[in-house]
């Protein structure tokens, strides 16, 4: 008889319908209320850690597909939020930084996610949401090994 593979009860299955459905909560909220993609979101969530930053950095950071960071990118320089300066040793890399414009929507924006991700979070005590986030750093941990280091995270299955 075959194993009882019950994807209800398959942690990988789990987690990638988690973060399906969180991703489509967070981009009804911010196409409603700051008319940004996923992609959009997610290249300027990272550019509100660091800047500037190059097309190449933020798929690294974020795991997404060259293609999709690049649209996303471009959609955002059109809207005036991001500005793109040549790489003072390297003028085929551009780095991306925010306009004016795109600081004044990160001030919005950052504030609003934070609080959708408490509210998120309130279901779990001050203990779970500790316990929480140390599962997650093991299982990245655990996984990492898997996945040798040279592999990008952009080219998976996404």
């Amino acid at each position: 008889m075959p194993p009882d593979l019950r994807l209800n009860r398959f942690l990988p299955y789990r987690l990638n319908i988690l973060s399906k459905k969180v991703s489509l909560a967070l981009a009804t909220r911010y196409q409603e209320r700051f008319g940004l993609s996923i992609p959009e979101w997610r290249v300027f969530a990272t550019l509100g850690q660091e800047q500037p930053l190059s097309s190449n950095d933020i798929v690294e950071r974020t795991a997404m597909d060259k293609a999709k960071v690049s649209r996303a990118v471009n959609r955002l320089v059109a809207a005036g939020l991001l500005d793109r300066q040549p790489h003072p040793h390297d003028q085929r890399l551009l780095r991306l930084s925010f306009s004016r414009k795109g600081r004044d929507l990160y001030a919005q924006v950052a504030p609003e996610a934070l609080a959708w991700e408490a509210q998120l979070l309130s279901v779990l005590t001050d203990a779970e949401r500790a316990q929480l986030w140390a599962l997650i750093e093991r299982l990245e941990q655990r996984v990492a090994e898997e996945i040798p280091a040279s592999t990008p995270l952009s080219d998976s299955l996404d």
